[in-house]
């Protein structure tokens, strides 16, 4: 079988020393679920999170195409009957235990279709993985709108993954039951990421649709999905503020300014004309999120925001944050901020390469304290440091294309083994040789993102980093 790595030399140490680190300890977090070998989140979190694991899965298939798959299956092959996808699942005296305690975000849509294209396309998962979006995303709303407002409900704090997060007030940490929660302050609690569970799932069905070539189906699911991204917009959109608000159960305004409106871009569930305002007005001002480390859980000008250094979402950076922006910010084509977010991500962990979930957005300091006492090995942060590599310096195999980046600094090569492939990028002092199985495609200069058909032949677009 042929080998599936990343091959990468590059002049800059600090940055060869971040993926040869993060690459040795990501092996470390793979590990043995029921005799299938799944890739854990790290740092003292040894279960497999829906929030995290699809989507870190996705990204590992550069270096091992089967752990990719199984992180996806693991939730697929789980779903209850009535169409809930576990919040995590651990694996305990070599026994999956599947928990429903909480949703715990759902980075998995768009990661387990990738999946399918990475593995070869298997039509009996693309049509498993239909069936877990259109049963999931039937449960969402016939459970999750409590108060029939058209808007569905966050019900505690792990529904969000938001640990220990001051804007959720006394709400619980879990809620396993299938009736909302009375008696606390701000759930039942109307929310932009639970409206965007359910858009990436209905757009995610409308893309299968397309790939199955049922197009009754696709105008169906696309017309389903764009008519709740402009729900979205009438419930949650503050005009005046440029930016999405969750309400409580008294479908008041919760004028916490949150970096979930990023989340929602990596959802796609923003018009672009809503994204650029959030952009440019709150994500790059450097008194809300583009902080001295950016993209703080909360706006720094917040009155809710708290620099707390332990495993809370009420400010201070997060490595997943990072991991989802890349996506997010593809979406709307920001390509050239993802290096300048790579860059702040390398310079704070640096070389002495302790991976950790959070980052103090003033000082950059890494957060060293986890759940489990001194941290490193955090996939996220791992991930997202090798995953800022591949947009910075590699090519990364994406569904039916090829992207391949080379910003201006620094010189060397990046290799992707995949498929009985090898996708080479060389990088030279002004410019960059595009290089398939041994022959040289293209070439073009340094500081952009080429977009091309798996080929290379094609190119389909090209932008500035």
């Amino acid at each position: 079988m042929d080998e599936t790595k990343v091959v990468f030399e590059i002049s800059n140490k600090l940055i060869q020393k971040l993926f040869d680190s993060a690459e040795e300890k990501c092996r470390l977090n793979v590990k043995s679920f029921a005799g299938k070998k799944v890739l854990i989140e790290g740092g003292g979190y040894n279960k497999v999170w829906i929030e995290t694991q699809p989507m870190g899965g996705a990204m590992y298939a550069k270096r091992d195409l089967e752990v990719a798959y199984n992180n996806q299956k693991i939730f697929m092959d789980h779903q209850r009957e009535d169409g809930r996808l576990p919040g995590s699942i651990e694996c305990r005296d070599g026994r999956l235990i599947p928990q429903f305690d909480k949703f715990q975000g759902f980075c998995f849509p768009g990661p387990a279709l990738d999946v399918y294209y990475l593995t070869g396309k298997n039509n009996e998962y693309l049509d498993q993985l239909y069936e877990v979006l259109r049963k999931y995303d039937e449960y969402l709303w016939k459970v999750r709108d409590s108060d029939n407002d058209g808007c569905l409900e966050s019900w505690c704090k792990y529904d969000t993954g938001e640990d220990n997060a001051v804007r959720y007030g006394n709400a619980p940490d879990y809620w396993e039951s299938d009736k909302p929660p009375r008696g606390f302050d701000v759930v039942p609690m109307a929310s932009m990421d639970f409206m965007s569970f359910s858009y990436a799932a209905k757009d995610t069905m409308a893309r299968i649709a397309q790939i199955k070539g049922d197009s009754s189906l696709f105008e169906y699911h696309r017309i389903d999905a764009d008519a709740l991204k402009l729900r979205i917009k009438i419930i949650l959109w503050d005009e005046e503020k440029g930016a999405f608000f969750d309400r409580d159960k008294n479908h008041r305004l919760l004028p916490t300014l949150t970096h979930n409106n990023l989340r929602m871009m990596y959802w796609n569930s923003m018009t672009r004309d809503e994204a650029e305002i959030f952009v440019k007005k709150h994500l790059l001002n450097e008194k809300e999120f583009w902080t001295n480390m950016p993209l703080p859980s909360v706006s720094i000008s917040d009155p809710l925001y708290r620099n707390y250094g332990e495993n809370n979402w009420s400010g201070q950076s997060q490595a997943l944050t990072y991991q989802r922006a890349i996506t997010a910010l593809e979406n709307y084509g920001y390509y050239d901020i993802i290096p300048r977010l790579g860059r702040k991500l390398f310079e704070a962990i640096g070389i002495n390469c302790v991976f950790v979930q959070q980052y103090d957005p003033i000082t950059m300091k890494p957060s060293l304290n986890s759940v489990a006492g001194g941290q490193d090995a955090y996939g996220p942060a791992m991930l997202a440091v090798l995953e800022y590599i591949s947009r910075m310096y590699g090519v990364v195999v994406h569904r039916d294309r090829l992207i391949w980046s080379s910003v201006k600094e620094d010189t060397g090569l990046y290799e992707q083994h995949m498929n009985g492939h090898v996708y080479r990028l060389e990088h030279e002092q002004n410019k960059a040789y595009a290089v398939i199985d041994g022959k040289q495609i293209f070439s073009f200069e340094r500081g952009k993102r080429v977009e091309t058909d798996l080929s290379g032949k094609e190119h389909i677009s090209s932008n500035d980093l």
